[in-house]
């Protein structure tokens, strides 16, 4: 695995400041933030492009795409995988985003408005397009299999790794390179999701404190940006080259809502459905599944409807089953958001440690699960399950178990 976050640019300093319950949100200081309602984000610090590809090619991409190489080459180099000893015809890449070159947007149309048409990039279109980190991470890696980006919004990253899932098991891959990844802590951004009412403005002051899920004074989401990206593989081609293997991939489902562009549906029985399929993918029961991170924005309406689903699920169990919504340290990445869960998962699985939701400081009555309240706890999980949740009624669930050498015998 690799990723990109604002708790670090490695998947280990990551994990450290996650699992310790740090947050990584701050005052937004990549563009003036003083005319806009919310002015708290996640944003990538310390990060040089330039330390992941040339620099006259860093300067003609997008951030997007600049996390997108940096988490993948992390997760290339994690994976222990020697490309030049692999078969690349059964090498592919699949990375999601929800909105890809959204800075290249707003840089080149300003040189439009001011300055003309013959002073826009002749890369401003491979720069901005969603599928462009995908492709430029297959020219990297050489690889010539199944190479696509998936597009739902903030389910994209989790599509993407069950798309990838189920290119492995159908046979069409030995190995893929996928996650999602997304820079959309911009201006355009910003005013867009300000407008929409949909991000918190509240704790300006205490930027820490802004992204709360399933707490009751939450106010709306904050945003976040990163990447988060997994070398999946199959395990007969995992086993021949002895990899290091963080645990198995074993269910995914993908499911809609059919209900409304923005808002989840509000008895939940889509991500409800999504859950129950990705069991039924799995051939789990819900009584085996030990921990699940929420797609938990900490807006009202998708803490509160997704709490539902849960409880449908797991019945009498729901109230016991450590959830957690990593988003309150990282806020929400969006297209990435997947991809950084699905990593979290497979580290909660190997480390038998368990991230908490911070900031969970004012019960719900509608939301009254067991969020794992600002400290972590120490578990040990042979099952986990991660959500995901776009605009547009998009859902998935991506279930992962412990690697056993007495598995190879399913």
């Amino acid at each position: 695995m690799g990723t990109v976050t604002s708790l670090g640019n490695d998947s280990n300093t990551f994990w450290e400041n996650l699992i310790a319950g740090k947050s990584g949100i701050a005052r937004v200081t990549s563009f003036p933030i003083d005319d806009y309602p919310c002015k708290v984000g996640s944003e990538v610090k310390n990060f040089e492009a330039s330390d992941f590809m040339d620099v006259k090619e860093a300067r003609r991409n997008d951030p997007y795409t600049h996390y997108a190489v940096a988490a993948s080459i992390q997760a290339v180099e994690d994976s222990q995988l020697n490309l030049t000893h692999v078969n690349k015809e059964r090498l592919g890449v699949i990375i999601g985003s929800g909105i890809g070159g959204l800075k290249t947007i707003e840089i080149q149309s300003k040189k439009l408005h001011e300055l003309g048409p013959r002073k826009v990039s002749p890369f401003m279109i491979p720069s901005l397009i969603v599928n462009i980190a995908t492709g430029i991470v297959a020219i990297k890696m050489g690889a010539k299999g199944p190479s696509m980006t998936t597009v739902s919004a903030c389910a994209s990253g989790s599509h993407a790794i069950g798309v990838s899932f189920n290119h492995l098991c159908h046979g069409m891959a030995d190995i893929m390179i996928t996650g999602g990844s997304e820079a959309s802590v911009t201006a355009l951004g910003y005013a867009g999701f300000c407008s929409m009412k949909a991000m918190s403005t509240s704790f300006n002051d205490t930027p820490e404190k802004a992204s709360r899920p399933f707490d009751a004074k939450r106010d709306g989401f904050v945003m976040g940006e990163g990447a988060g990206v997994l070398v999946l593989e199959t395990l007969e081609h995992a086993l021949a080259r002895n990899a290091p293997i963080y645990c198995e991939l074993i269910g995914y489902a993908s499911t809609s809502d059919a209900y409304h562009i923005t808002g989840p549906e509000p008895d939940g029985k889509g991500i409800e459905l999504c859950m129950r399929d990705a069991l039924n993918d799995a051939k789990v029961s819900p009584e085996s599944i030990d921990y699940i991170n929420a797609h938990g924005t900490s807006t009202d309406q998708n803490d509160k409807s997704e709490t539902l689903a849960l409880k449908s699920i797991f019945k009498d169990r729901a109230p016991q089953i450590p959830i957690s919504s990593t988003k309150s340290m990282i806020g929400h990445l969006l297209g990435a958001a997947g991809g950084i869960e699905a990593a979290i998962i497979a580290k909660v699985i190997q480390n038998g440690e368990i991230p908490p939701t911070i900031n969970y400081e004012d019960p719900d009555s509608k939301c009254d699960l067991y969020y794992v309240p600002n400290k972590k706890i120490k578990k040990e999980v042979n099952i986990a399950m991660s959500n995901s949740i776009g605009f547009g009624g998009h859902n998935v669930s991506i279930i992962m178990k412990a690697y056993k050498a007495e598995n190879e015998k399913k």
